[in-house]
């Protein structure tokens, strides 16, 4: 089965080096229900099982990409495949309406997110109402606040002149929610703390082991480039890198760019309640802020969350809604500043999310699960 993502992006790619060959066998993007065969990636699969791996990292596979790279004007190398070293990481969290909210830190952008609602704990949402301009409005306002932040200061994080726990202080974030103004849109600029192409999968099992991954060779289908031999799709991350030379996020050399994937996981009291994330560029912390909001406080499922109409605050100032948000809500937006596009395709432009709640023992009281309708996607259980 086709994605239709991928079908959208074909006029595009198929002029890059070896998309056509693997992707439209017959001179075109699949048809939805038409068998696809694909069998370099199948090779490529068996190499890497039989030898656990090496054949990728730094093997025939690695040396195939080079050599790949090499005749396209490319620099990565087999070598860049063997350094590799998988990190274990501390994730960041805050607290928010009695749960806690865990984020992967930089270079990733899922700090967005915990800013946002760091700063939306200020306010009483509930007394709001789930559907109330000013509900919205806030949660706008405080999004912009911690993409300004984002923007100038999260890079790898040796690279950073101020640390995650200096944005996410307290009284830092608690000094940029008195910025917003309740009827009145702003445009923000980044403060200065003090020193001091996407899938997202998640599953749980009867014992309470539960998993938030995601994977993503970004825009467009990745780069478009399909080594021939493996059917290796490289991906195209090094577009999260800056050319300016004062920001901390300036490509370099042995140094990762800005990135944007951030499965998530909500806990309460030491104890895992959700695993989840939202597809979608920079609209994936946006829609982690707006589904929590949407459940903590206003009490909804996390099906209905996902399903409510969302926004997308883009970088130029500029706000997205979509097609089916109320008409008197989007007006008060406007009355407000707000600058609004309407954008009428819900599947590529505000993400897709998947979510997977604890109810209790889940032995015997399970989950809930709740997968979005604005992509390919669905909730299994067996």
């Amino acid at each position: 089965m086709v994605c239709q993502k991928w079908a959208a992006a074909v006029p595009e790619l198929q002029s890059q080096p070896g998309f056509a060959d693997a992707f439209m066998p017959w001179g075109r993007a699949p048809q939805v229900g038409e068998l696809f065969r694909f069998p370099a990636a199948a090779q490529a699969l068996r190499r890497i099982a039989a030898s656990r791996g090496v054949a990728f990292y730094g093997g025939e596979i690695a040396h195939a990409i080079q050599r790949f790279a090499a005749a396209q004007g490319g620099v990565i190398e087999a070598s860049d495949f063997e350094r590799y070293q998988p990190e274990w990481v501390e994730p960041l969290s805050v607290g928010y309406r009695g749960y806690t909210l865990h984020e992967i830190g930089p270079s990733g952008q899922g700090i967005a997110a915990l800013m946002a609602l760091g700063i939306l704990g200020h306010f009483d949402l509930g007394a709001l109402g789930a559907h109330s301009v000013s509900a919205k409005h806030v949660q706008i306002e405080a999004m912009k606040l911690a993409f300004a932040d984002v923007y100038r200061h999260v890079a790898e994080p040796s690279w950073m002149a101020v640390t995650p726990a200096q944005m996410l202080d307290e009284s830092y974030l608690k000094s940029r929610a008195r910025l917003i103004r309740i009827n009145k849109a702003q445009d923000f600029g980044p403060g200065l703390p003090r020193q001091g192409g996407t899938i997202y999968l998640t599953a749980a099992d009867e014992s309470g082991m539960m998993v938030s991954f995601i994977q993503s060779n970004y825009l467009g289908f990745g780069s478009g480039c399909v080594e021939p031999g493996f059917g290796i799709s490289l991906q195209n991350r090094g577009h999260g890198f800056s050319l300016q030379g004062d920001s901390p996020n300036v490509v370099a050399p042995g140094k990762r760019p800005f990135h944007t994937i951030i499965p998530a996981f909500l806990s309460q009291d030491g104890q895992p309640v959700m695993s989840f994330g939202v597809m979608g560029a920079h609209m994936q912390p946006q829609g982690h802020v707006q589904t929590l909001v949407r459940m903590l406080d206003h009490g909804q499922n996390p099906q209905a969350a996902c399903d409510a109409p969302r926004w997308r605050a883009n970088p130029d100032g500029t706000l997205n809604v979509e097609a089916s948000a109320d008409p008197a809500v989007v007006q008060g937006l406007k009355d407000r500043g707000h600058r609004i596009e309407a954008l009428a395709d819900s599947y590529q432009d505000f993400g897709a999310g998947q979510f997977i709640w604890r109810l209790g023992d889940p032995k015997t009281e399970g989950y809930i699960g709740a997968s979005d309708s604005r992509r390919d996607g669905l909730v299994a259980g067996f």
